[in-house]
């Protein structure tokens, strides 16, 4: 059995009931086949690829916290440090229902090769809890936060672990965590990023996944002889990377045609309206259903359906394994020129094996997204600095960075003989410096 087989067949075993993790795993190592058996002898005696799945660190905590009806409830918070080969560990912090120690795991892994890609000195890490902020109120909130990061703190720090946000994590979430972290450790430092403005937040950090999906996205086609200006795009998810995705697509040329909650999409035939998009989920925290009220000429769907749309570029942005093989089906069968990840994992590995096999352009979330936590470490170096970088500066070096990866990935496609391979390429190109490092510090 090979090296990359035997790793999996062990991921799988020691790890039950993490279908995400075994995901993830299995993408990232059949896709390195070629760099690890040019060097399997060597990987191989010094266990790196069974320290490479393998975190660092997990940590499991219980969250007790209390309503506005004082009630008490208990949640379950998890940190998993996946690796800090290459720097301390970066990587959100997620609240949602969904969360379990799984897809933590496959989060963190991710990361570590989605944060080389950067070429900034960052390591991977995730967190979470199965706490769901919706419908609670500010109190209920901050009340949760501030337990969470009671317990957090410990085995966080500016130069060991710094979260951010992510799904259910914005800047109210940050707040909370960030002033709780000051109140027990009592020093002001960069622990988190994603933080508001007046306490050293980054300008453009809002926008950075998305404007950076957008970059990315442009220089591929680019390489690839197409202009993306003009083009149709379906988008899916209507939260941060979603909403700021949409504006840059607009921005660049692009009709972007849908966007999606939990509960149903919209199909807007002039356009998505980003300005009603904004009111509707990041001032009055509605549904989907409300757009119509902004524009009469749209459509609201209830479930899933997104990409039976007719566009050019697809644009995944809202959770992993949305987008499924009849998606992919559609999208082939609509003439889709390239599919981007704006989200971790959004597309099954069955769907991207069919989008790649009928000749879609496909860049990998680790990639394509990559934008969000490149600006975070921005963040880290504005703190570490005492500085603050207009919002120009801050998004032209995010451009550059997502521009570089870009050619990255595409150069360690070719350089293995894949042209065209965009997952195998940001694998590689995100596996080689992370290998590199460990390699150089020994067995640890």
């Amino acid at each position: 059995m090979s090296y990359v087989d035997e790793v999996i067949e062990s991921v799988v075993a020691k790890n039950p009931a993490e279908p995400e993790f075994h995901q993830a795993v299995k993408e990232v190592l059949e896709s390195l086949r070629p760099v690890i058996e040019a060097n399997e002898e060597k990987y191989r005696k010094v266990a790196l690829l069974e320290r490479m799945v393998e975190p660092e660190r997990q940590i499991k905590f219980r969250v007790p916290w209390v309503d506005d009806k004082g009630q008490a409830h208990v949640n379950t918070g998890y940190r998993v440090q996946f690796n800090s080969a290459i720097g301390p560990y970066k990587g959100g912090i997620r609240l949602h229902p969904s969360v379990n120690i799984g897809i933590i795991k496959f989060l963190g892994f991710e990361q570590v090769f989605k944060n080389s890609l950067t070429s900034l000195p960052i390591g991977g890490g995730k967190g979470g809890s199965d706490f769901d902020p919706k419908g609670k109120s500010d109190r209920e909130i901050m009340a949760f936060c501030q337990s969470f990061m009671t317990e957090l703190c410990k085995y966080i720090g500016a130069d060991t672990d710094v979260p951010a946000g992510d799904i259910g994590t914005g800047a109210r979430e940050i707040g909370f965590m960030f002033g709780q972290y000051k109140r027990i450790r009592g020093v002001y430092e960069g622990v988190l990023t994603g933080k508001g403005l007046s306490y050293g937040g980054s300008l453009a950090r809002t926008e950075a996944t998305g404007y950076g999906l957008l970059y990315l996205t442009q220089e591929l086609l680019k390489l690839n002889g197409i202009d993306i200006a003009g083009k149709t795009a379906c988008v899916s998810g209507s939260g941060n990377v979603a909403i700021y995705a949409i504006e840059k697509a607009t921005q660049l040329g692009v009709k972007v045609l849908t966007c999606s909650d939990s509960n149903g999409w919209v199909y807007d035939p002039d356009g998505i309206d980003v300005a009603a998009l904004k009111e509707i989920k990041e001032v009055n925290r509605a549904r989907l259903t409300e757009y119509k009220k902004y524009r009469p000429n749209s459509e609201y769907h209830e479930g899933r359906g997104v990409w039976v749309v007719k566009a050019d570029l697809a644009l995944p942005c809202a959770t992993q394994n949305e987008l499924l093989l009849e998606d992919a089906k559609a999208l082939v069968e609509n003439g889709c020129t390239a599919v981007c990840e704006g989200a971790n994992m959004p597309t099954t590995l069955e769907a991207t094996k069919y989008l790649q096999e009928h000749g879609v352009i496909f860049a990998p979330g680790k990639a394509a997204n990559a934008g969000g936590v490149a600006t975070s470490a921005l963040e880290m170096s504005q703190n570490s600095e005492r500085l603050s970088w207009t919002f120009d500066e801050v998004d032209a070096k995010l451009k550059s960075i997502m521009i570089n990866i870009t050619h990255n990935m595409v150069d360690a496609a070719k350089r293995y003989g894949h042209e065209g391979d965009y997952v195998m390429g940001a694998n590689i190109a995100g596996f080689e410096k992370v290998a590199d490092a460990m390699m150089a510090q020994g067995i640890c």
